[in-house]
């Protein structure tokens, strides 16, 4: 991958400033949403001609999942035609694309792991913006389709939009009581192992297509949570609520375990929710070395 010319968008988020440490030997070229507007076809297949990237890595999304209620436009704005100009431009220079999804375009009433041939079946706005997005993610000519999940990883100096795990190890170490789902079932994705997975993917010459990319395992954010205080060896105030005792603008899916068994295929097992969450806690002091590359702020 060394001197290879990867573009990257959405650099400055969680994932994305995961995404440019994974590709820091490649010649990176991350514009910030202000010097490049997804949502003009014209503009990205401009940039993306201009900079001739043998990949394109797409971390940019609308993730306001109760927001594209009220907001359908700006959710499919960039959640799917935005993904089209991407593989529209990736096609005409001869790219990969690589774009990412989520668990939320399930439905949420399996009892085992999703695969990727399970049926979706959206039930928000913001979930069929995605599923929307996948689709043409995948008509470029070489495409691999990523959906992670509850997205954790960030240094313990970001400054930019934090996940729902570490809303809960902050709250754990401030020792402050942490309300906690104790029925919804997900599987956790660290991004430092989704990067490296994606990297793996790309420079392995792996079959395109759609893969389920999260550390592997399943369990309640209670069960999480119990973990994380585990690890931090604190005393937990935990309170345990149910999904149906909480209202939300935009459905969720209560059950979204996602199984990685087509991942392992390929090369990259993925490591197991505790391992990665040990890992992430151990080294939440060392900042990101690429993010600045982004210019740009969430």
């Amino acid at each position: 991958m060394t001197g290879r010319r990867v573009f990257v968008t959405g650099g400055s988020g969680q994932l994305g400033s995961a995404i440019l440490d994974a590709f820091a030997d490649a010649a990176l070229i991350a514009p910030s949403h202000r010097a490049l507007d997804l949502g003009r076809h014209e503009q990205v297949a401009a940039a993306i001609a201009d900079a001739r990237p043998e990949v394109i890595v797409n971390c940019a999304a609308f993730n306001d999942v109760d927001g594209a209620e009220d907001r359908p436009l700006e959710a499919f704005a960039l959640n799917a035609f935005a993904v089209r100009s991407l593989a529209r431009a990736a096609e005409q220079v001869g790219a990969t694309l690589v774009h990412f999804s989520t668990d939320f375009v399930f439905d949420g009433t399996a009892r085992e792991p999703y695969r990727e041939d399970s049926a979706p079946a959206p039930r928000s706005t913001y979930a069929s913006s995605k599923l929307a997005g996948e689709w043409f993610a995948l008509d470029a000519p070489r495409a691999f389709v990523l959906r992670v999940e509850s997205l954790f990883g960030t240094p313990r100096v970001w400054s930019g939009r934090r996940g729902s795990l570490e809303a809960i190890v902050a709250g754990l170490e401030e020792g402050r009581e942490v309300r906690v789902f104790s029925d919804r079932i997900v599987s956790p994705g660290y991004v430092r192992d989704i990067a490296a997975a994606t990297r793996h993917l790309v420079d392995a010459g792996a079959t395109a297509g759609l893969y389920h990319c999260v550390n592997s395992g399943q369990a309640t954010w209670l069960a999480i949570a119990e973990e994380a205080a585990r690890l931090l060896r604190v005393e937990p105030r935990l309170n345990p609520v149910s999904s149906a005792g909480v209202t939300l603008r935009a459905s969720r899916p209560q059950y979204s375990a996602l199984d990685t068994t087509k991942l392992a295929a390929a090369g990259f097992p993925m490591p197991a929710w505790q391992d990665a969450l040990r890992r992430w806690l151990a080294s939440r002091d060392v900042p990101s070395q690429a993010a600045a590359l982004s210019g740009d702020q969430p």
